[in-house]
């Protein structure tokens, strides 16, 4: 009789339990793996001292003692700080201004700029700033080059290789950004009290400057905060830029603090730990703005329609204004790492150079054999990391919206922690932490892929969050009373309905994964390269000509995949990628 009793309690214990505890608990504790644990070893690394062949590492504050009273560090704070504040500061103005040009005004050919706009976003950091040496360098920029012709001098006009340089390099490079933040504002704005002003006879940009933009005032904030953010963390920029000339910043010392001889791992985990307070930082005033912004709001429960401001005459001006922009971001950079690419030794534009164009470079990087490896090691990680991040926020995102599961809200913030994380910190703690951990992950491409999605779960949560809220959840409470399962529910409908959001991160994250430079090369070994860290080998190299026509084979085949990522876009129904 106890064993008939002891059966039939395993029997309905057996029935009561739900499969799905099973699945939320894998990819809970996936997630804690990914953002947390490599961040507590970084912390670790910070208070040990190298280890060497004469004595084991051992705890100590010498790292943080040697990093906060050194003026080595108020210096890297000083160039951190107005690096970050100008590229920003840039990157918004320009950003906020064609975002009102293309969202609230009459400006010809509107679409065509808005596309124009957000390209730059695709194209690595490195050929950008590559493009730009060639540019503006004080001995080989072609603008140097015409003017000093022009003028008959030799006097420098311009030169990148300086902080101010560096901001507008870093500043143009990431206006789409701001853009895209703004435009989104602007576009759902109710115009009303911008049309009372209009009656009133308010001139245009009065209008702009007392209503629009005042109004539009949260989302600038939070959008500088974004854009500060990623400018501290920027990696490729200070390197190429500042450190031939002395000029680091937080990034740069990471870099020369684990590739001195002999590499000191413990500094370098100290200027991490201090980089990432500052974005940590960042990121929370951002938040603290966003409680703050709904006296701002414009958009109630009462229709409106969006309505464009005639400018008139000078609607051709902000068209112009429009092309030279895309010209300065899009139409010289690429140009001048096409003509590059050309060439058999790098060389400024000139009748007798042009009587050398060969094709020798593209037959040389196509020759290489780590290109091949490169192109096929980035194209698996961004397929992969982006199918594995879409699918583990997919299911993050329904237990932060639908359950009511207590501490929630923490799965949230844990998820989304390594937005504040920049690229080369990540790549650190990653390097760290399976270092110490061993298992024959180190040196492999199983790292990077670790890496690219622990970098881009953020990204996944935003888009799948806001997919989801979108979803009634009457829709899974019928599929449960019809007798589906949890995970014939997740599997036929939720993810379903999920499929822009879906597919609209996963191509996302598939482009950013390609230009991913910061945390791919401390982590990259002979095997795993990826196309970003072939291109700095090239450039490390001086091989501009082969490096230019690998940028240029490889935007080029950024530029077919947006194509067809804006088809597919349009088939699911989402307007925009």
């Amino acid at each position: 009789m106890a064993t008939l009793g002891l059966e039939l309690e395993r029997s309905s214990a057996s029935r009561n339990f739900d499969p799905k505890w099973l699945i939320m608990g894998f990819v809970v504790l996936v997630v804690a793996w990914l953002a947390l644990v490599p961040l507590g070893f970084l912390l670790w690394q910070s208070f040990m001292t190298p280890a060497s062949a004469a004595a084991e590492a051992e705890f100590t504050f010498r790292n943080y003692l040697e990093v906060y009273t050194s003026s080595e560090t108020l210096r890297l704070f000083g160039n951190s700080t107005i690096y970050a504040l100008g590229s920003s500061i840039l990157a918004l103005v320009i950003g906020t201004g064609l975002a009102w040009v293309c969202e609230r005004t009459n400006t010809p050919f509107k679409s065509f700029f808005y596309a124009l706009s957000i390209v730059p976003m695709f194209m690595p950091g490195i050929l950008f700033v590559t493009a730009w040496i060639m540019l503006a360098s004080p001995n080989i920029g072609i603008f140097n080059l015409l003017l000093q012709r022009a003028f008959d001098t030799s006097y420098v006009f311009v030169d990148i290789y300086t902080l101010t340089g560096m901001m507008w390099v870093d500043g143009i490079q990431h206006a789409p950004l701001a853009f895209l933040l703004m435009s989104a504002t602007l576009k759902t704005m109710d115009p009303s009290l911008e049309e009372s002003a209009l009656m009133s006879g308010a001139s245009v940009f009065a209008v702009a400057r007392r209503i629009t933009l005042k109004l539009a005032l949260p989302a600038a904030a939070a959008a500088f905060l974004i854009l500060f953010v990623r400018a501290l963390e920027s990696f490729e920029t200070p390197a190429l830029l500042g450190l031939p000339v002395g000029i680091e910043v937080f990034t740069s010392a990471i870099w020369e603090a684990l590739h001195g001889y002999p590499s000191d791992i413990g500094l370098g985990s100290t200027y991490a730990v201090t980089l990432l307070a500052l974005t940590a930082g960042g990121i929370y005033w951002q938040s603290r703005l966003a409680r703050n912004a709904g006296r701002y709001a414009t958009v109630t429960g009462k229709g409106f329609r969006p309505r464009v401001m005639d400018l008139g005459r000078w609607r051709y001006v902000t068209a112009g204004l429009f092309i030279l922009y895309s010209l300065l971001v899009i139409g010289l950079p690429f140009l001048v790492l096409l003509w590059s690419s050309m060439q058999r030794y790098y060389s400024v534009p000139s009748w007798d150079a042009l009587q050398n164009i060969s094709f020798d470079s593209y037959r040389a990087v196509l020759a290489f054999p780590s290109v091949g490896t490169a192109v096929w090691n980035s194209v698996m990680l961004a397929l992969a990391s982006a199918t594995a991040v879409m699918l583990l926020t997919a299911v993050i995102c329904w237990i932060v919206l639908r359950t009511q599961i207590r501490g929630r809200w923490i799965l949230d913030n844990i998820a989304t922690m390594p937005l504040v994380m920049p690229g080369i910190v990540l790549g650190l703690s990653i390097m760290i932490c399976y270092l110490v951990i061993g298992g024959g992950i180190y040196g492999t491409i199983w790292i990077l892929l670790i890496a690219y999605m622990t970098r881009f779960l953020p990204y996944g949560m935003r888009f799948n969050s806001s997919a989801m809220l979108k979803i009634h959840k009457e829709l899974e409470e019928s599929a449960a009373l019809s007798g589906a399962s949890w995970f014939t529910t997740f599997y036929r409908v939720v993810l379903p309905l999920l499929k822009p959001g879906l597919i609209a991160g996963w191509i996302y994250i598939v482009i950013i994964s390609v230009r991913e430079l910061s945390s791919s090369i401390l982590l990259y070994s002979p095997g795993s390269e990826v196309i970003a860290v072939v291109l700095w080998e090239l450039w490390q190299n001086g091989q501009y000509t082969q490096l230019s026509a690998f940028g240029v084979m490889l935007i080029a085949g950024l530029f077919v995949f947006v194509l067809l990522a804006q088809l597919i876009s349009r088939r699911v129904g989402i307007r925009e990628v």
